[in-house]
């Protein structure tokens, strides 16, 4: 038996956070497994084709793993695909919910909408009591005065925000990846970096520009200052290892600049010690 709650979830923000502490609050008191029924890949990007440059918050793994560190019991990622499309709320309500799964209640959010016929959850609420289910109701959350939605956090990050996003999201927004052979270049003026091939194509690049970040390598937690732009480049402050190969995380916390094109390096060298003399500043004011 178990109280389940459907949605893509991207991001798991603090609009998501409400729906799913409920969830597991109600779950416990009923003596039931919480279960999130997900999808990939994204609806969007199967039925629009306008949709296919879609970037997402997070790829299937992470959002796992921010569920499940929500206090979730269960995490099941369900095939979207034109024929899973085409089912009304009744039939995935009956089939999926109840048959597969074992339902005994949902929840619904202020504008959760689950089957082909786009219900409102006044009408799936109906139809889940109909079905014997329970429905349970998650209200709208705003941050800072405005409703989060996961859209608004896309659209932080592509204007370079990432502190909104990260006040929406309740952590800083990271992308994770294999760290290849770059250019070298920023060796030879005493900043190596780390360029990172992301593991996941389909999450979202945030605004060229540099950026404040916290970078995890195998295990260990290091700061640094990163570079988007062709390439994803960090400099690890403090740090002087041979990492290639390795996967790391990097977590943007703040905007330092935009990318620039320098005339040399010493002008290149120049821009990038007062970067870091900056971000060193806001990393002693952050503590």
């Amino acid at each position: 038996m178990a109280v389940i709650a459907t949605g893509f979830f991207d991001g798991v923000h603090i609009g998501h956070r409400l729906v799913i502490e409920t969830l597991v609050s109600e779950a416990r008191k009923r003596g039931e497994e919480s279960l999130v029924l997900t999808f990939w890949p994204h609806p969007r990007i199967v039925l629009q084709d306008e949709a296919m440059g879609l970037r997402l918050l997070n790829t299937p793994s992470e959002k796992m793993a921010l569920l499940k560190g929500l206090g979730i019991d269960r995490v099941e990622q369900l095939e979207f695909n034109k024929e899973f499309s085409e089912m009304g709320t009744e039939q995935y309500l009956r089939e999926i919910v109840i048959g597969r799964y074992g339902g005994t209640a949902v929840l619904l959010g202020y504008d959760n909408r689950i089957g082909h016929d786009s219900l409102t959850p006044v009408q799936t609420a109906d139809l889940a009591y109909s079905l014997g289910l329970d429905v349970i109701r998650a209200e709208k959350v705003s941050a800072v005065g405005i409703a989060v939605s996961s859209t608004k956090i896309r659209n932080a990050l592509k204007a370079g925000d990432v502190e909104t996003a990260s006040i929406y999201l309740c952590y800083d927004y990271c992308l994770s990846g294999v760290v290849v052979h770059g250019k070298k270049l920023g060796r030879t003026i005493g900043y190596p970096t780390a360029n990172l091939e992301l593991d996941e194509p389909l999450k979202l690049v945030p605004a060229t520009g540099v950026y404040l970040s916290q970078v995890q390598v195998g295990g260990r937690s290091f700061y640094g200052m990163t570079n988007v732009g062709p390439a994803l480049e960090t400099h690890i402050f403090d740090f002087d290892e041979e990492i290639y190969g390795e996967t790391i995380t990097v977590s943007f916390m703040k905007r330092v600049r935009d990318e620039n094109s320098f005339e040399s390096l010493t002008e290149l060298q120049a821009q990038l010690r007062d970067d870091e003399h900056y971000c060193k500043k806001m990393l002693s004011l952050h503590k």
